[in-house]
Order: structure tokens, then sequence, then C-alpha cells
């Protein structure tokens, strides 16, 4: 066993795994320690490195592309300090680290371990059911469906439209982005009608505009994580799937409306009209979230 503890966290190797614990330090970001420990098998890793600092050094570890859904959904987007795979190690124990790095090198030679992209997820992503309070609302998981229920802060034309549920079977991809502190972030879930859909985060009823605490809204890269683990891997998608979801887009049609629904339709869509009217949405913008909210229901 080859180990290393530190203020940040924990790894341990077995010859076949490589453990991740998170510290509980107060130093330690809340979306790692959230996330908490990472089981990662030696057939998903690409190398290790230490990376030497000005007064200490970093172990990282390099996931084979494709094998984590973590590493998918966030797209290489984590601040430094919430990456998992990344470990801070004082100066008087990088001999101790670099121990752990070889043993980690040496396994990968003895089992041959390709550095190609690997064909399906080797890690699991976090569990479900999974819910985030974020500044735009809130976002929930519970492994079949995604429900976002609006904040009061958010635009009026999401509040209008109601709450948002969307099923896998409707679900192409997720889109996340950070929230810098200095520039929004944003969650969208991209669905077969809206893959073209162009509106801007904060007027898109798929999506949250991240905008507030940026350590509360980096936990949205949870349910990302989630729905990406549950969607098809990467290397299982055709070429022309574009098209195909732009065919199923033209070619759907409307369900009968449930007559239980007919008065919430009809108040969502007078609001709809009077933020119209206002001027809080343009005629492309109102014609796509009337639109939108006629496929809810």
């Amino acid at each position: 066993m080859a180990e290393i503890i530190q203020r940040d966290g924990t790894w341990a190797f077995d010859g076949d795994t490589v453990r991740i614990t998170p510290g509980l330090h107060r130093s330690v970001p809340l979306f790692r320690q959230t996330y908490g420990e990472i089981a990662v098998p030696l057939e998903a890793v690409s190398s290790v490195v230490l990376e030497p600092e000005r007064k200490r050094g970093r172990l990282r570890l390099r996931l084979r592309e494709g094998a984590d859904p973590l590493l998918q959904a966030t797209g290489g987007r984590l601040p430094d300090a919430a990456d998992p795979y990344r470990l801070a190690v004082d100066a008087d124990r990088t001999g101790v680290a670099e121990y752990v790095a070889e043993e980690i090198r040496r396994a990968l030679l003895l089992d041959r371990i390709p550095k190609e992209p690997a064909k399906a997820y080797l890690l699991p992503g976090p569990p479900v059911p999974v819910s985030v309070r974020s500044s735009d609302g809130t976002v929930s998981f519970d492994g079949t469906r995604v429900r976002i229920d609006w904040a009061d802060t958010s635009e009026r034309v999401k509040r209008a439209t109601g709450p948002r549920i969307i099923t896998m079977g409707d679900l192409v991809q997720v889109e996340w982005l950070p929230n810098s502190g200095h520039e929004d972030g944003l969650l969208r879930f991209v669905t077969r009608e809206t893959v073209f859909s162009k509106l801007p985060p904060e007027k898109d009823p798929y999506a949250l505009d991240l905008w507030g605490s940026a350590r509360r809204d980096l936990l949205t890269a949870l349910v990302a994580t989630a729905v990406t683990a549950r969607l098809p891997h990467p290397s299982s998608r055709a070429g022309s799937e574009s098209d195909s979801y732009a065919q199923d887009s033209r070619s759907a049609h409307a369900l009968p409306l449930a007559a239980d629904h007919h008065d919430v339709l009809l108040r969502r869509l007078r609001e709809l009209g009077r933020l119209h009217r206002d001027g809080v949405l343009t005629d492309e913008e109102f014609a796509r979230t009337k639109a939108v909210v006629l496929r809810g229901f």
C-alpha cells in the first residue's frame, strides 16, 4: 500500500485502485468535500506526475479521455482547488508523494494500461438522488429525470413557464460552465427539441444561470456529472446525431392537452404575453418560450 496523507486529502494506492479522500480542513473546497471519496480503478489512469511549486508540490492524476463522467461534464473547467485529481503536497512530504507516483507508474507499465480514450465510463459519478440549490433555482436528479424549480430571483419568463421536468429520454447532453465570480456560469440541459436553441441562460427555461455564490454554484457540477454518467458514452454517438435530433424535432407532434392543466397553461401564456408587451421578451424570445410552454403541456 502506497499512501500519502495531507491536509488537502489522502491518496492511497493498493495496486488496483487509487482511493482519493478529501481532507476535512476548512481550506478544502466545498465541492470536493461534497463529492466525497473517489475510487479510481487503475485502468482509468493515464499518468501521474508530481508538479513542483514554489513552496510545495502537487500530485496530479491524469485520467484517460472518456473514463470519468466528472471530467466529461466539466470539460476541464473545474478550478484547480476543486479538482479532486490534484493533491497539494507539503515540501517535507514530496519524497512520499514521489513514491506514491512511482508505484502508480510501475503498475501502469506492468498491467499495460492503454492510453487511448476509454469506450465506456470507468467511474460511476456521484450517487442519486442529488439536489443542488443554486442562485437561479434548485435542480434535482433522481436517475430518470431532471427537475428545475426556479428561485424568486429567476427571470420572470422562467417563473412563468413553471417547474421544468426533463426525462432522460429527451436529453441529448449537458452543458456546464462554472461561475467564476467575475463571469456568470450556466447549467444547460440540451434536449432533442432545444438542440439548436440560442436563448441566453437567464431566459432559457432549460438552463440555470449561475450568478450568485461561486462556492455554492459549483455544486451544480454534481448534477451535471450524475446526468452525464447516465447518458450514452461519447464513443457511442453517431456522427449524424445532430441531424437525426433535428429531424425528430421537426416531426414531433403535440400530445393532447390534459383538461386539468388547461387553466395553468392559460395563466402562463398570459404571463408571457405581459412580459412581451412590457418589452422583457423580444419577439423571437416570446415565440420560443411560448413554444417551450406548449411542449411542456
